[in-house]
């Protein structure tokens, strides 16, 4: 039986969705970052072998295409939403995303049009209106791609099977998908501005909330993204916060820009000088935690682990230090304590927050989004000393100290069964080699039967981190086993939605589950 697409899996999925377009913008702002930093005065002033017109001349070129993600991004969500949460027919349903996205706005621009409201180009800002591939639209911003996402979803889960009268068989099944959503979005496009303004008062609330917040804005966002990571629910506040009115609103180059990480890439883009208010939400909130904090943790728990078993843990502690520092990907680590000790994951979350509050009230502008070494030196020390980059490394230093301390006197003072202090007996010393084995090794035809077999997943898919399951039966899901086999941890979000944690090695274990599967 088909079982119902319920609330967890729907906002789970959204989350996943958001990381393949979030991922590209990640890289090219990278090379965005690389670009801009070689091809500016002040370093060229400290390095003036760089100025040679060949060298700015392919400098010049990789800020061009680092920016075009930015540039496109309202179209990748569009695409990525329905490609990420359709189980079937998901090439259509991306290019049902294209198609539906490019309808609304024609639809839009024709409303607007005929109804008089088409703004002058010299006043597109104060009319809420700007430019989309070419066309005159509503300013909406990357909700206007999640919308899109979303509606075509709906419609292509409803009617991919579609069998349609001899007739007009042709059209029927997938086909008839990028039908239906180009009249459905042409008719949204119609709506649009008749309701946006509702939407658009609704987000600015938020950003007037946390604009209101002062200071602890960044606390706010810096511990809330922390306190949703568990429920994988965390990407939807991070997006608010990146993509739209909720994290800041500004002129760059005479164009309104509204979020966080798109005001910071049209100002990098630009040339224009970097804002504080916007990096106050981005990479250097992360800094102090992701490279000192959770590296003074994992140190922590192996100098508190068993000495025989400090060996067994290593290669587990490691490959997170690494996966924290260098890519911002932080799971691995967290996912030892989370489960094991809540009050330190508490702690955690308050110690990203106040390194969030701390960047911003020491004026540091250092932006991007993963908040590893690779942003630290791209987007802070490439970008000259007005980033205030060395500040990063002195709060890492009182955040390594901090995180150090802490962790150590909680795990003796309670006894807490971190990696390597569980005491091994002769009959499971097996299952702690399994335990604490080193990413890429793990077992998929015994994870699957943990999972309750191929006929216990209704749905398979990953994030970053996790697998993300749907499954029949949630009782036969072996907790304890999964963990042997080298999960991390183990959430299970209602009857049927279950997350598996197994750390940066998650899609080669998804793709081989698929292929047990068949």
């Amino acid at each position: 039986m088909k079982k119902k697409f319920s609330f967890w899996e729907f906002f789970q999925g959204i989350g996943k969705t958001f990381m393949l377009p979030v991922a590209l913008l990640a890289f090219m702002g990278l090379i965005l970052g690389i670009g801009s930093s070689f091809s500016s005065p002040s370093t060229i002033e400290m390095l003036p072998f760089l100025d040679q017109p060949w060298l700015q001349v392919i400098f010049r070129f990789m800020t061009t295409v680092g920016g075009f993600a930015f540039t496109y991004l309202p179209l990748l969500f569009a695409m990525a939403i329905p490609l990420g949460l359709a189980r079937s027919e998901k090439g259509v349903a991306a290019f049902s995303g294209f198609v539906g996205y490019v309808v609304m706005n024609l639809s839009i621009n024709f409303y607007l049009t005929e109804t008089g409201k088409l703004a002058d180009p010299d006043h597109l800002r104060e009319a809420g209106q700007g430019m989309v591939l070419g066309m005159q639209s509503v300013e909406m911003g990357v909700l206007g791609g999640i919308i899109v996402g979303i509606i075509v979803y709906l419609l292509h889960n409803k009617f991919y099977t579609i069998q349609l009268p001899d007739a007009f068989a042709f059209f029927g099944g997938a086909r008839f998908i990028p039908i239906i959503t180009s009249l459905t979005m042409a008719i949204v496009g119609v709506l649009i501005p008749i309701i946006w303004p509702v939407f658009a008062m609704a987000i600015n609330s938020v950003g007037f909330a946390i604009q209101k917040a002062g200071i602890f804005g960044p606390f706010l966002f810096g511990a809330g993204e922390r306190l949703l990571l568990p429920f994988g629910l965390h990407h939807i506040l991070v997006s608010m916060i990146r993509f739209t009115e909720a994290g800041g609103t500004q002129i760059v180059d005479g164009q309104s820009v509204s979020g966080a990480l798109n005001i910071f890439y049209a100002q990098l883009q630009s040339g224009s000088p970097i804002s504080p208010a916007a990096t106050a939400f981005l990479s250097q909130g992360k800094m102090p935690t992701f490279m000192f904090g959770l590296p003074a943790a994992a140190l922590a728990m192996y100098r508190t682990a068993l000495p025989q078993n400090r060996h067994k843990i290593k290669g587990l502690l490691i490959s997170g230090v690494i996966a924290a520092f260098v890519t911002g990907i932080t799971e691995p680590i967290e996912f030892l304590f989370l489960f094991i000790a809540p009050v330190l994951y508490g702690f955690h979350v308050i110690m990203t927050g106040l390194g969030f509050m701390l960047m911003a009230l020491l004026q540091v502008v250092i932006g991007n989004t993963d908040g590893g070494v690779l942003d630290f030196l791209i987007f802070g020390v490439l970008q000259g000393t007005y980033t205030k980059w060395y500040l990063v490394l002195i709060v890492g230093a009182l955040w390594f100290a901090v995180y150090y301390f802490v962790f150590k006197f909680a795990i003796l003072k309670f006894n807490l069964k971190t990696p390597g202090r569980e005491l091994a007996t002769a009959e499971d010393t097996s299952d702690t080699e399994r335990t604490y084995k080193k990413s890429g090794n793990y077992d998929g035809q015994s994870i699957l039967a943990a999972l309750g077999g191929t006929t216990n997943i209704v749905s398979l898919d990953n994030c970053i981190t996790r697998l993300r399951l749907v499954v029949d039966d949630m009782s036969v899901i072996q907790e304890d086993e999964l963990k042997n086999l080298g999960a991390l941890g183990v959430i299970k979000l209602d009857a049927n939605n279950l997350q598996v944690i197994i750390g940066t090695q998650v899609a080669s274990v998804k793709n081989e589950l698929e292929n047990l599967m068949g």
